[in-house]
C-alpha cells in the first residue's frame, strides 16, 4: 500500500467537493416533480410531473442504443413546466426485458412495431392524465421517425418534436405541427431539417416558423452541441418548451437549468476520487522491459489485422444483442494474440490482486455506474442481459489483460496509437462485413469512452496493484458497459 502525499489530499478534497456541488445541481430540477415508474404491458415509463400539473401529456422515446434516463434533461424542464412527462424504454433499450424484433431495414418490420409501442405509451399516458387534449411527442435520432409516422392519422397526438431528426415521413403537409432540433455540428442532419421546413415555406430561415393553412414548421440549431450532447442543451430544451407552449395555448416561466457541464464535472470528479483510493490498495511491483519499436509494431499490428481475418467468418450470430457476439470473439482473439505477443517479448503480468478486481468493480459499476445512471444514461443491467455480459467477459478480460500489460506504463503516444489501431481493426471488420457488422461502428465511440473514462480508474489502480489486477477489473467492467448500453435484437422475432 503506498502512503498518502500531501497532494493526495488536496485531490480528494477538490474532486469530493467537484462531486458534492455537481451532485447538488443535478437534483435541483428534481425538487418539486414527482418521479413514478410504471409498465404499459412490458414496457417501462417514467412520468414526470408536479403534484398540481394541470398541461397535456407529453410522451418521450430515445434514440437507438438510448434509454429513456437520456431523455431526463427535456422531461424535468417540461414537467416543471406544468407538463406531465412521461418517457419510455423502447423495446431490447434500458431495461425493457423483451429484444427488438422484426427487421430493422423494414417500415413494416421493427419500426411498425415501436410505433405500436408508442401508440401503447400514449393511450396509458393520456388515460392516466384523464385529458381530452391530444398528447406531444418528443424524440430524439432514430425515434423521430417512429414518433413522426405514430402520429399519422392520430387525433390523440398533437405536436411533435423532433431533435437530431430524419424521417422520410415528413411531406409536405405532414405532420401538421412540427418542430425540429438540431445540434450546430450535425450538418447532414441541419440540412434534413431546412428542407423539411422548405417543404412548407422556402422563404423561411432557422428560427422562423413556417406556415402553410395548418401546417405550423420550425427548424432551430442548438448552438455547440452534437448528436449526443443535444440531449442537455439548454436551448434545445426552451426551443421545446417555447413550441408546445404556443401549440397548448399555455406559457412557462421557468429557468432551464445546465446539467450536461455538471453531468461532466460529476464524472470526472468521481475519476478524481479514483486516484487517492487507488493509493489504499495493496502494492505490487511491476516490472517491464520496454519494447523495441519492432516489438511494439507486431504487437499492435498482428491482432489489428489478425482478429478481423478469423472473427469475421467464424462470426456465430448466437448472441441476442446486435454484433455483441462478434465484438466478444473480435475482443477475446485480439486479447489472446497480444497477449501471447507479450509473453514472447518476455512482458509478464504479475501478481493478481483480488482486492483490486473488488474495488475496480465497486468503483466502476457501483458508485460511477449509478451516477451515470441516475443523471445520464441507463447503466444497469436487467436479468435477461447477465448472459450477454458473461459472454462478452470472456472476450474483454483478456482484451484488457493485454492492453494493460501493454500501456500502462507506456508512454503517452504508445497509449493513444494502441486505442487508433484497435478502431481501425474494427474499421476491417466492418469493410470484410459491412451488412453483418455495420454497427460496430456504433461501438467504437462507446470502447473510446470507455478508455476515457474507465481507462484512466485503470491506469490509477495498475501503478499500485500491477496489470493483471487492473485489467482483469476493467475487462469486467467493459462487458458489463457493452452488455448494458446495446440494444437487445432477436431475428426471430415477429416481422
Amino acid at each position: 500500500m503506498t502512503r498518502f502525499r500531501p497532494v493526495d489530499g488536496w485531490v480528494l478534497a477538490g474532486a469530493l467537493l467537484l462531486a458534492l456541488l455537481s451532485i447538488w445541481q443535478l437534483e435541483r430540477p428534481r425538487i418539486g416533480v414527482e418521479i413514478t415508474t410504471y409498465a404499459v404491458s412490458d414496457t417501462p415509463v417514467t412520468r414526470y410531473a408536479r403534484p398540481d400539473a394541470d398541461g397535456p401529456v407529453v410522451v418521450i422515446a430515445h434514440g437507438f442504443a438510448g434509454s429513456r434516463q437520456m431523455m431526463r434533461a427535456y422531461a424535468l424542464t417540461l414537467a416543471r413546466a406544468g407538463y406531465r412527462a412521461h418517457a419510455f424504454d423502447f423495446e431490447g433499450h434500458g431495461r425493457h426485458p423483451v429484444p427488438m424484433s422484426g427487421d430493422v431495414n423494414a417500415i413494416d418490420g421493427t419500426t411498425r412495431l415501436l410505433i405500436a409501442q408508442t401508440h401503447a405509451v400514449v393511450e396509458a399516458a393520456r388515460a392516466e392524465a384523464g385529458l381530452e387534449a391530444p398528447a406531444a411527442l418528443l424524440g430524439h435520432s432514430m425515434a423521430t421517425d417512429v414518433i413522426a409516422r405514430a402520429a399519422e392519422n392520430r387525433a390523440d397526438i398533437g405536436p411533435v418534436v423532433g431533435l437530431s431528426m430524419f424521417s422520410l415521413a415528413v411531406t409536405p403537409d405532414f405532420p401538421r405541427d412540427l418542430l425540429l432540433i438540431t445540434g450546430q455540428w450535425e450538418p447532414g442532419l441541419l440540412g434534413f431539417a431546412r428542407e423539411a421546413v422548405a417543404m412548407v415555406d422556402p422563404a423561411v430561415g432557422d428560427g422562423e416558423v413556417a406556415r402553410n393553412g395548418e401546417v405550423r414548421r420550425m427548424a432551430v440549431v442548438a448552438p455547440a452541441v452534437e448528436h449526443v450532447a443535444i440531449l442537455h442543451s439548454r436551448a434545445g430544451q426552451r426551443a421545446a418548451l417555447d413550441w408546445l407552449d404556443e401549440s397548448y395555448g399555455r406559457q412557462s416561466d421557468i429557468t432551464v437549468p445546465m446539467t450536461g457541464w455538471w453531468l461532466l464535472a460529476l464524472l470526472a470528479a468521481l475519476v478524481a476520487l479514483f486516484s487517492p483510493v487507488a493509493r489504499l490498495l495493496p502494492g505490487y511491483d511491476s516490472p517491464r522491459k520496454p519494447l523495441t519499436l519492432r516489438q511494439t509494431a507486431l504487437v499492435l499490428g498482428v491482432p489489428a489485422i489478425a482478429a478481423p481475418l478469423i472473427a469475421v467468418p467464424l462470426d456465430p450470430g448466437l448472441l441476442p444483442v446486435l454484433v455483441a457476439d462478434y465484438l466478444a470473439l473480435h475482443l477475446l482473439i485480439y486479447g489472446l494474440l497480444q497477449l501471447g505477443l507479450l509473453r514472447i517479448f518476455g512482458q509478464r503480468l504479475g501478481p493478481v490482486c483480488g482486492v483490486t478486481i473488488v474495488v475496480l468493480i465497486l468503483w466502476g459499476i457501483g458508485v460511477f455506474g449509478l451516477a451515470l445512471d441516475r443523471y445520464g444514461a441507463n447503466f444497469l443491467a436487467t436479468p435477461e442481459r447477465a448472459g450477454i455480459i458473461a459472454a462478452l467477459a470472456l472476450g474483454a478480460v483478456p482484451f484488457m489483460l493485454a492492453d494493460t500489460r501493454l500501456t500502462h506504463l507506456a508512454p503517452f503516444w504508445l497509449r493513444m496509437l494502441a486505442r487508433v489501431v484497435f478502431v481501425a481493426s474494427l474499421g476491417l471488420a466492418v469493410a470484410l462485413d459491412f451488412e453483418g457488422l455495420f454497427f460496430l461502428l456504433m461501438i467504437a465511440p462507446v470502447i473510446l469512452l470507455f478508455f476515457l473514462i474507465f481507462g484512466l480508474m485503470g491506469r490509477f489502480a495498475a501503478r499500485h496493484s500491477g496489470a493483471a489486477a487492473a485489467g482483469i477489473g476493467l475487462g469486467l467492467v467493459l462487458a458489463w458497459a457493452l452488455g448494458v448500453s446495446f440494444p437487445m435484437f432477436s431475428a426471430g422475432g415477429p416481422a
